[in-house]
This record gives structure tokens, sequence and C-alpha cells, in this order.
């Protein structure tokens, strides 16, 4: 018997509770480098384009370190991949405050810092949540996307004003404290990759599995997955959802500040975006175990094109919190419901591997984007080109997450013949 089926308090919730928060400060500051952009660009000369290019380089650093972070957790486990990652976010800290040139900020902020993000994000902690849940898998991994949402909803206001109240640099080395002093001590203290046999099934489900023992099946192999198309829907999907998510952590800020709002206000902007979605994220993840995911998936995509639209035109600090409220309600979950949708469709125990894979087409798509919001604008002096190329995107993702498997249906290996 598990905890979950004598009532008591199941561990993995306190595992979820603390990869929230780990994914707070991770992709909070993987999100929140728009309170960066200005200052550093004015401290160390760069044009808007070359941090642009610096800041894109790092999104497909973050992408390309998912699968090896994935691969690493199959093969060392959750707490040799956080405390790696710590590492690396200390020692880039120190060489990016001490940076002077471009290719120093490049190699430091942009590909380190980058890396070490990657294994602390939550390509590190979807694989320990998978195998700890079973029957509450969807809302375990929105609540884990709580944590992405709620780093944009803390970190960049926390960062806007403690880069107006000290500068970049202390602001990083702060940043860098913070996260060690809460990393290491949840990768010995918390993260545990043995799940119990029942995970979180219920008594009536466990015995009900027991009747009816599942028929051994051989999964997909990794190689044989990436030949088939609901893959590629999500790496798609995902596409859409890093070009539009990077887009808005980098260049938002600065869009926002070009159309007459101060930093502050445009912060706070960003900030509520991530705030509503904390409990849009609740909403959706109590939603996800229940309705088809694929539709929520589409609905999430749908609703957060529009909103980029909204975004160029907003006048008034009304018609900006206005915006950032209502696209905050579905800002959240297109992660959260694509690793799951991975686990339904190919299995628990390539979900990391897979996850990381897929991540990779995020972070191709923040590559493009981030460069795209610089370069679009000093070419052509409108944030149209970029920010209307995001709604494009995930309009176009919303119809593609229509056409996923709906759950239930499972790709296995082929059987030989009898």
């Amino acid at each position: 018997m598990t905890e979950a089926s004598t009532g008591r308090w199941y561990f993995g919730w306190n595992i979820v509770a603390a990869a929230a928060l780990l994914t707070l400060l991770s992709v909070g500051m993987r999100l929140g480098i728009g309170p960066f952009f200005l200052p550093v660009a004015r401290d160390l000369g760069f044009s808007r384009s070359v941090l642009a290019s610096i800041v894109a380089v790092g999104m497909i650093c973050y992408g390309l370190a998912m699968p090896l972070a994935g691969w690493l957790v199959a093969r060392r486990g959750t707490r040799f991949v956080l405390l790696l990652g710590t590492s690396l976010v200390i020692a880039s800290t120190l060489w990016s405050v001490a940076a002077q040139g471009t290719w120093d900020f490049l190699l430091s902020f942009g590909v380190l810092l980058s890396v070490g993000l990657a294994f602390t994000s939550p390509v590190a902690l979807t694989p320990v949540i998978s195998h700890w849940f079973t029957r509450r898998r969807g809302m375990a991994l929105f609540f884990l996307s709580t944590g992405s949402m709620a780093g944009m909803a803390v970190m960049t206001p926390v960062l806007a004003f403690a880069i107006e109240a000290v500068d970049w640099r202390w602001t990083l080395v702060g940043y860098a404290i913070a996260f060690s002093l809460f990393t290491v001590p949840v990768a010995f203290a918390v993260m545990r990759d043995e799940a119990p046999v029942h995970t979180d099934l219920q008594p009536e489900e466990i015995a009900a599995q027991r009747a009816q023992p599942p028929r051994p099946q051989a999964s997909l192999k990794v190689r044989e997955v990436m030949g088939t198309v609901p893959f590629w829907q999500i790496v798609l999907g995902l596409f859409a959802c890093g070009f539009s998510m990077n887009l808005l952590g980098t260049h938002g800020m600065p869009m926002l500040m070009d159309h007459g709002f101060d930093a502050i206000s445009s912060a706070f902007g960003i900030g509520l975006i991530g705030l509503v979605a904390i409990f849009g994220t609740v909403m959706l993840g109590r939603m996800a175990d229940r309705l088809p995911r694929r539709n929520i998936l589409a609905v999430i995509y749908g609703v957060r094109g529009l909103g980029f639209f909204a975004l160029v035109v907003v006048g008034t600090h009304f018609e900006l919190y206005l915006a950032a409220a209502i696209g905050g309600l579905v800002w959240a979950g297109s992660i959260a419901l694509s690793s799951a949708i991975l686990a339904d469709v190919y299995g628990v125990r390539l979900v990391g591997v897979l996850y990381g894979l897929a991540y990779l087409g995020h972070q191709v798509g923040g590559m493009i984007s981030a460069w795209l919001g610089g370069w679009g604008y000093e070419r052509f002096g409108t944030h149209w080109v970029a920010f209307g190329s995001a709604g494009v995107l995930l309009l176009a993702a919303a119809a593609l997450s229509l056409r996923l498997p709906p759950r239930g249906f499972t790709l296995m290996a082929p059987q030989p013949q009898a």
C-alpha cells in the first residue's frame, strides 16, 4: 500500500512543491532577461541587435542542454544534475560580472549560465514527477508549470527593482547566492528518484490493476519516436511557445518602454501575466486530468496568440493590465500539457529524454525571437515584426494541437509474431 492509498500525505507532493519553487528561480531568470537588457546594453556598450544575438545564443544553448540534462537524469539521477547545474550557475555569474567585452559576455552569460539553468529547469524535474504520479500526473505537472509562471510574476519585477536599487552585476550575484541556498538543500533532502510501486493510485485502482495486469509491451526507441507525427506536432507547438515566451521575456519590457510606459509599469505588466497565470495554472491543472488535453492545449495557444496582438496596441495602463490579466489566464500549461501528452503517448520511461528533445524546439523558437525582436525593431522601427509573428505562430500551434492523439492512445513498438 502507498501513502496515497492509505490517506497519509503523499511524499510526491513535497517533490512537486520543491520543483515548482526551483522552477520559479531557474525559469524566472531565463524569462527575466528583460530587466537586464537595457542596463547591460548601456553599461557594456552593446547595440540592441548585438545583445539580442547574445541572448539568442543563450536560448539555443539552453535548448541544446535540455536533452543532455534528461540523459544525465536517466543515468546519474536528479540530485547529480541539480548540483551540477548549480555549480555552473555560480561559475557563470562570477564570470559574467567580470566580463567586459562581447565574447566574454557571450560565453559567460549567454552560454554557461544557460547550460546551468537548463540543468535546473523543468526538464530535470519532469521525469521524477512523472514517476511519482499516475492518477494525478496532469495536475502535478501543471503545478510544476506554476513555478514557471510564478517566476515571471515574481522575478521580473524583483529583478527590475534590484537593478534600479543597485546595478545589474550585484543583482546577478544576489540571484546566484539565493539560488544556491535553495537548490543544494532541496537536491539532498527532497529529490528521490525511486517512487512507490503503485505511485499515487487509490486502493480500487490498484485492485483493478492487479485484476487485469497489462500485457507487456515494448516501448518505442527514441529514434522511432522521432519518426512519428505526434512527436513533431508537439515540437512545433513548443517552437511557437518558446518563440512567444522568450520574446516577451527579452523584448516585452523594451517594447512597452518604447511605447511610453516607464520601467516599473512595464515590469509590473509583464509580471502580472505570470501572477494571473498561477491561478490559471491551478484551474487548468484540475481540468487536465478530466478533459481532453489536446483541446486545452489548443485553447492555451489560441488565446495566447490573440494576446500578443493586444500587447502591441495597448496605450494606457488599464489596457496593459487588462491584456496581461486575460493573457495570464492561459499563459501557463503548454509545457506541462506537452510533457503529459508525451508520457501518455510514448510512456514514462523516455519522458525525460523526449521532453528534452521536444524542448529543443522551444528554445530554437526562443533563439529566433530573441534575435528577431532586436533586429526587427532596428531595421523597421516597429515591434510588429516580432510580436505579430508570435501571434500567427501561436494560432497555427492551436490548430496543430487539435490533431494530437486523444488520451488513452499509446504508441508501442510492434510485437514479434508468435
